[in-house]
Order: structure tokens, then sequence, then C-alpha cells
């Protein structure tokens, strides 16, 4: 199929979508947002993550951090290791949930195989994706791991014993909009008007939305928007009713709720990615691009919390990866590059992972929550004091 061809399907795609769309808001007089973004991410023909099309890398419309580079993946794996030991239980399972195109599992599996050969004698990686299209991209690129690998839906999952892993997953589940107008939150309904689609504000007909931000300890100002996502706190129960002993490890972008909510955040955080440029228009290209929200940590947490998961490291992206040797493994990375030119492209290109100041090593946060295994000093909570100073004097950052 040419690109030219490619994208006329895609475009009639688009408006199947929303001839659905409208017919689903004709129905019911209105629809949430959440439910909204649920179809233009989710339909089960048209939806962004379900028709096949190219999502990450430079042909698409984001990059994530294992798109990035190798070492992002080996890191990973470093860590999984060491979980590993700490259960002292031979069987190990790693659950990764919306894998994308494989890369994540790719790196970690190849890493471990190499590096770690009894622990990948006695390990079992279960992907969990509802995506036919990443399905089918992820079989081919871990062809090689095929006595590993096993796709399973959600709810076959037996109980297990290891680690949930998660990748950018929780920022694309759909969520709910919100504004606090003359004191009172109301919540963002999508209608249908001159063909277009506009938003309505309406007073939630429950009580769902004030109990959620109850809960959390924390609301949006007058005259704010803000978003709220209630599938994650199904998603962190569920997870946790599936884990017998081990970890859940959450790497996305966002914040704890008293950031996520605070008083300059007016606008919220939902943000569109189509072929690597962001708009904040999710009414646009349907079904044709990404919507996302920012993460909310202390959510996880506090759900993870009651369903008996106990936070045993947060923090940001940047530490994780140090902590887990980054420095390390681009002195040896570095050491292998003869020439200069290649090594400052090397140089540049990890940057992206650790960059602070808004950058993917700052905005990208990780969360590991324990169940049933008690007090631990995981190696990702390593320090830059802890590192031999060889390597950081070698390191021209």
């Amino acid at each position: 199929m040419s690109g030219q061809d490619g994208d006329s399907i895609l475009a009639a795609n688009s408006q199947e979508l929303k001839k659905f769309i409208c017919n689903e808001i004709a129905e019911h007089g209105g629809i949430p947002f959440d439910e909204y973004m649920h179809h233009c991410l989710y339909h089960p023909q048209y939806g962004y993550y379900v028709y096949p099309r190219q999502r990450i890398g430079s042909k698409g419309d984001f990059f994530t951090s294992s798109s990035v580079h190798r070492v992002f993946g080996r890191l990973i794996a470093v860590q999984l290791k060491q979980m590993w030991e700490v259960l002292g239980e031979k069987n190990f399972t790693i659950v990764e949930q919306g894998a994308g195109e494989g890369d994540l599992a790719l790196d970690i599996l190849d890493a471990l195989a190499m590096q770690a050969p009894e622990f990948y004698a006695h390990l079992q990686y279960i992907i969990v994706e509802i995506s036919p299209d990443n399905r089918r991209r992820q079989r081919g690129k871990l062809a090689e791991h095929g006595s590993v690998v096993s796709w399973r839906a959600f709810d076959e999952l037996p109980e297990i014993n290891g680690c949930f892993l998660s990748n950018e997953l929780v920022d694309a589940f759909p969520v709910s909009v919100v504004e606090k107008r003359d004191g009172q939150l109301h919540e963002l309904f999508v209608i249908e008007k001159d063909g277009r689609f506009v938003e309505e504000l309406r007073v939630p007909v429950s009580s769902r939305i004030e109990q959620h931000f109850d809960k959390l300890g924390v609301a949006p100002m007058e005259d704010n928007r803000a978003e709220l996502c209630t599938v994650a706190s199904e998603w962190v129960e569920n997870v946790a009713a599936k884990l017998k002993r081990g970890f859940v490890l959450t790497i996305d972008y966002g914040y704890p709720a008293q950031e996520l909510y605070a008083s300059f955040r007016k606008n919220g955080t939902l943000l569109c990615y189509h072929q690597h440029q962001a708009n904040d228009n999710p009414y646009q290209n349907i079904g044709c691009q990404d919507i996302t929200t920012h993460v909310d940590f202390t959510l996880l947490q506090q759900v993870g919390a009651q369903a008996g998961l106990r936070t045993i490291y947060f923090a940001e992206q940047y530490r994780f990866l140090i902590g887990l040797g980054f420095v390390e493994e681009l002195v040896r990375l570095q050491a292998q590059e003869e020439d200069e030119c290649k090594a400052l492209a090397l140089r540049m290109t990890l940057k992206n992972l650790i960059m602070p100041d808004g950058g993917m090593g700052e905005t990208f946060k990780v969360l590991i929550q324990e169940k049933n295994v008690g007090d631990v000093k995981l190696q990702c909570a390593r320090t830059l004091r802890d590192i031999p100073i060889e390597p950081l004097a070698m390191v021209d950052m």
C-alpha cells in the first residue's frame, strides 16, 4: 500500500469514526469526554490504537523512551534481575501491558538472555495488548524469544509472582474533563453542532467526580480545567488483585496531585500528537492522532495502598536510570565508538533520556510498588554519590 493510498484510507476511516460518534451523541443527547476519547483511541475498527498504522518513531506521531535507544530497556532489565533475586523464587513472570511495537520487551529480553541466562531460563514474559496491529508487530519482533513470550488478555492472567511493567500506558487511559465554575465542578460533554464537535459543560448527575477529588485531598481551582482518570484507579486495583507477590513498575509522564492540579495549570494537561506535532484540539484528526494526559501519581499510590501495594520508590526518570548504571553504560558505549562524531551523536541521543528542565528525564516519573515483599533497597535508588569517580570523569554531558 502506497503512502498516498494509506492516507486516503485513514481519512475515510476518520470520517466513519466521526459518523459513529455523531450517532452516539444523537442517541444520548451528548457524551462525556471520556467516552469520546475512548472511541477515538479504542474503537474496535477505527480507533487510533487499533487500526494498523505507524504510531511510534520518526515515521509515526511520537517517540517513547524505548524508541530513543536500547539502553533504556537494558537498564530496566538490571532492575528486573534484582527483583527476581529479591523474591528468591526460581520462576518469575513479567507482565507488560501496552507494549507498543515490542521495542522495550525486545531490549529487556535480549539483555537478560545475554547477561542473566539463569534468570532468563526461569522467566515468563506475558504481554497484555488490546491492539491486533500491535500484537502482529510484537510477534514478529520477538520471534527469537518465542519460548519465553506469550500473549493474554488481562482477565486471563493467573496470579503472578514477578513484576507488572508498563511504559507510557496510563497516560492513554480515557479521562473525564472538568471545569470549576462558581465554586462547583462541571463535567465536559461533547455534542454535535452544524457538523462539528463542540463542548458543553454540565453539572454532574452523580457525586463520582466530587468524591474523586475529596479522596485526593486536592481539586481544581476556580475557572481551571483539569482531567481525572477513574480508569487508572480500576487498573491499579486489578493489577493488585493479579499480583500474588512482587512489584509494579510504572513509567509515565505526570505529577503528584498537588502539582497536577496547581492553580497555574489552568487548561489541564490534555494534548494530541500527530506526525510529531503537538496540539490541544482533540476534535480534529479523529482516530488519526494520539490523545493523552499527564498521569496523577498520587492517585496511583493512594489506590495502590488501599489494594495492598506499598510504594517503595518514586522519582524522576533520570534518577532511576542513573541509579541503574546509565553513566557506566554511556562510558562503555563511548569506549566502543572510535569515530568521535558518532560518539557525540550517541551522547546527544542518550541525553534525551535524562534531560531535566521539562525534558524526558524530569517529566517522566518512575513508580515502584511492592506486594508481600517487604523492605528492599532497590538498585535504581543508587545516587550519583554511589558512582565511581572514573566513569563520571569520562562523561562530557
